[in-house]
């Protein structure tokens, strides 16, 4: 089994969302950082290719034919090179929406000092990964904070051609999204998960 898709796009993208419908579309098991909250050695191993070690990319996704959301969209240049035969998805919200709804979650996550374990045993690899490596520790400034996930948009329009690339808002539903995977459209509603409120509850042990 190797890698069909890639995603590029930042979390609070729709990136659990586009993970729900990769395995409806028979492109799962699909990789997201909800892959990663459980298991401390694969915490371990983002903590060691985050610090400089050389990655196993194929021992890595063993088992998955997708992967999105951080800290799979940190490595895109690297997987999309490693897996030169999957389809690339950057997942795009308006960036003003994206950015009140990362600062609410992900980015307050690292401003506490009291995180739930569940967050705790993710912070030296978050902090490097997404807090240091992303945004070059500057989370305050919402100037700087929009305008990395704006280059980071473009340099994946940069990098590929749209033979090889979709740029994906969840809100578009289904239909560009099975045109570029050549699948049929399924009969369901188009899911929408992971809201921000629903991050919040999780984060507070409310479910």
């Amino acid at each position: 089994m190797t890698l069909k898709v890639i995603g590029a796009g930042f979390g609070r993208t729709g990136t659990n969302t586009l993970r729900e419908v990769l395995n409806s579309l028979g492109f799962g098991p699909c990789y997201h950082m909800y892959e990663v909250i459980p298991h401390s050695d694969r915490i371990a191993a983002w903590q060691a290719i985050a610090e400089g070690g050389t990655p196993d990319w194929d021992a890595m996704f063993e088992g998955y034919n997708s992967a999105v959301d951080w800290p799979v969209a940190r490595y895109w240049r690297e997987l999309a090179n490693h897996f030169p035969d999957a389809k690339i998805i950057l997942s795009e919200r308006d960036p003003e929406a994206w950015y009140k709804s990362i600062n609410k979650t992900i980015l307050e996550t690292f401003r506490m000092t009291d995180a739930p374990d569940e967050f705790a045993v993710l912070r030296d690899m978050t902090r490097k990964l997404i807090f240091e490596d992303t945004f070059g520790g500057n989370i305050e400034s919402k100037d700087h904070v929009i305008d990395v996930y704006k280059k980071n948009s473009a340099d994946v329009r940069a990098a590929f051609g749209p033979d090889r690339l979709l740029t994906f808002d969840p809100n578009q539903g289904w239909d560009p999204l099975c045109a570029f995977l050549g699948v049929a459209v399924p009969e369901e509603p188009f899911p929408h998960t992971n809201t921000t409120a629903e991050f919040l509850s999780r984060r507070k042990g409310d479910e």
